[in-house]
């Protein structure tokens, strides 16, 4: 049984094998109705195991096509894979979500988000759903950084001042991350697109005393591991969430636009800073996600988020997740 939607398609290797054919199986879907930009709705809960996860929509960028964003694709590859995936091809359609987690009593926010248009200016929705979805974010406990690029850790700081907006809550990232960016040296050997990210790292985060860095494997909350996750930035890391038979990978940017890179897992980023490490690690750990069967949400997903892979010869299929 293969679930076939206007959102996405199963692997057409996996299906072949299903089927009993010998050589990939192409599937030609009529013409239908694009995936809605945004979602009608800014929460989505579901559970792993005895964890509830609250995915909770921050806005989309909606990135003007641009040669450069994939290095080894054209717009014209890239639009192709969008249409392919029922998506617009007008601009680079890239969802920004928050996950949030209930351990027990403890709540687990996985990133800030991008501070209320800091970075993009129509990323402004985290307060008002995650209100509506009964998060009162000053009950944070705990923040989970994947890496420091400005939509996953702007939402740590006020506009303007800078001050924290969580100072009470535990901020962990793997030592790599922290150590990479705030390195007195760094600052003059980035990019110049880089250095006023780099600039506002370095002169804000080593001021604060709620930092806890730990390295690959650390165990960072009950059931919680982290996962070095490294090439889109030196020390990126996912985390793996187990309950009972459970698992969930909150992978982050690893496969940062699915319609892009589950057909095209060899295509590199503008924004991976070591692009060949970024498709080792991509490969590396999609394909644990589907040898042991774990489910996975990523940071640009299809809101609400997450979906599931399949192998497809070298490449992967992706079917995103359904909102109800």
């Amino acid at each position: 049984m293969f679930n076939m939607t206007r959102r996405g398609v199963l692997g057409t290797a996996a299906a072949a094998a299903a089927f009993g054919l010998s050589s990939k199986l192409e599937f030609v879907l009529p013409a239908l109705a694009e995936t809605p930009v945004e979602p009608s709705v800014g929460f989505y809960k579901y559970k792993v195991g005895d964890v509830e996860i609250t995915a909770v929509y921050d806005g989309i960028w909606r990135k003007p096509h641009d040669p450069a964003f994939i290095k080894n694709a054209s717009i014209d590859d890239t639009k192709e894979a969008l249409a392919k995936a029922g998506l617009t091809t007008e601009f680079m359609p890239i969802p920004l979500t928050v996950v949030v987690l209930k351990i027990g009593g403890r709540l687990i926010m996985m990133d800030a988000g991008s501070g209320v248009g800091q970075w993009q200016t129509n990323a402004t929705h985290l307060p008002a759903n995650m209100a509506a979805a009964g998060i009162d974010y000053r009950n944070i406990d705990t923040i989970m950084i994947s890496h420091f690029h400005p939509d996953h850790v702007w939402g740590l700081m006020e506009k303007g001042t800078n001050a924290p907006v969580f100072p009470n809550a535990e901020l962990i990232v793997n030592a790599n991350e922290y150590n990479w960016w705030t390195d007195p040296g760094r600052l003059e050997k980035l990019a110049e697109g880089r250095k006023p990210a780099g600039k506002r790292i370095a002169e804000v985060f080593p001021k604060w005393k709620n930092w806890k860095l730990v390295d690959d494997g650390a165990e960072v909350a009950p059931g919680m591991e982290l996962i070095s996750a490294p090439g889109h930035t030196p020390g990126q890391s996912g985390y793996l969430v187990t309950s009972g038979k459970e698992q969930l990978l909150v992978s982050a940017d690893i496969m940062y636009v699915p319609a892009l890179l589950a057909p095209h897992p060899e295509w590199e980023g503008s924004y991976d800073q070591d692009g060949p490490m970024a498709v080792a690690t991509r490969r590396r750990l999609i394909d644990r996600v589907i040898a042991d069967n774990i489910r996975i949400c990523g940071s640009h997903f299809p809101f609400p988020g997450s979906g599931t892979f399949v192998k497809d010869g070298k490449a992967y299929g992706f079917t995103p997740t359904i909102q109800a």
